[in-house]
């Protein structure tokens, strides 16, 4: 089963172009079910049958997984053996009739507007590192931007006269306005900070770490945090927290729902949508703390 994984690693990456978080994603979901199958004494992916599935998803949920994770395997299951089927290894999918668990939607963390300027006031922007802190997170809340494309920023990809950002992906791209505190911090940040980090002259990427070299998903979640603690903000914040502020706080202003289904890069409007019920729910409760017959 593990050569099978390799390939449809292989695929994802060349044939369907996939991010490597989705193509990790995949793989991961993969070998649970792979350790799983040799517990069971099925090794081989033609063996492998609709009862076989069944039984993992049922050790899953005895494990007390999410349904949104039960989902994810299965999904990550069904994806695979699709696979197996072009390239003719297998002839029908034994995941095809497994039905998903219902996932209960979450509303997304949004940050109160106070917290939000606490969190985007806490860098010290004397020194190159709190310079290119505060540029980061400035842009992370002004554009809306995921975490992963934050760090895949070039150069190229911003023009501060036009004041606007450039996300590209290998599928698509977009442009993102970008407010005046935005820009400001980008502009100090490109002038003064970047110059002190980058090791070569030719250094493409737009934000590296203190070691010259790219910023990672995991570096950033750092510096956010501890941006968090020193803003004493007590919710568990994480990168993707700031993204669902700058959807909501937008909504909440007037602004329209396509426009922000456009800079937030959604393909599908429902999934934007989930913004407005977070924004109807604090008229709810606001209404209900404030008018003396709710």
């Amino acid at each position: 089963m593990e050569r099978a994984m390799n390939e449809f690693a292989s695929y994802l990456r060349n044939d369907k172009h996939s991010s490597e978080n989705t193509v990790l994603s995949y793989i991961r979901d993969l070998k649970g079910f792979s350790r799983f199958m040799q517990d069971c004494g099925v090794s081989d992916v033609v063996k492998v049958n609709y009862t076989n599935i069944m039984s993992y998803v049922y050790e899953l949920q005895n494990q007390k997984k999410a349904g949104a994770t039960v989902s994810r395997n299965i999904a990550s299951i069904r994806a695979f053996y699709s696979y197996l089927i072009k390239q003719g290894e297998v002839v029908e999918n034994p995941a095809l009739n497994l039905e998903l668990p219902k996932v209960e939607k979450k509303m997304p963390g949004v940050l109160a507007l106070d917290k939000v300027e606490r969190l985007l006031d806490q860098p010290q922007s004397t020194e190159p590192k709190g310079i290119r802190d505060k540029a980061m997170l400035e842009l992370l809340y002004a554009t809306g931007i995921r975490v992963s494309e934050l760090i895949s920023l070039k150069v190229s990809d911003v023009n501060l006269n036009l004041e606007y950002i450039r996300c590209a992906t290998e599928r698509k791209s977009r442009i993102i306005p970008i407010g005046s505190q935005a820009k400001a911090a980008l502009k100090k940040y490109m002038e003064k900070g970047r110059s002190a980090l980058i090791l070569t002259e030719d250094e493409q990427m737009l934000f590296v770490n203190c070691n010259g070299k790219s910023m990672t998903r995991q570096g950033f979640w750092k510096i956010i945090k501890c941006y968090a603690k020193k803003a004493g903000i007590n919710e568990d914040i994480n990168p993707h927290m700031l993204r669902h502020s700058f959807a909501a706080h937008l909504i909440e202003n007037g602004a329209d729902l396509k426009s922000v289904q456009e800079m937030l890069g959604h393909s599908d409007i429902s999934t934007t949508q989930i913004y407005i019920k977070l924004t109807n729910q604090k008229l709810k409760n606001v209404y209900a703390k404030a008018h003396p017959r709710a």
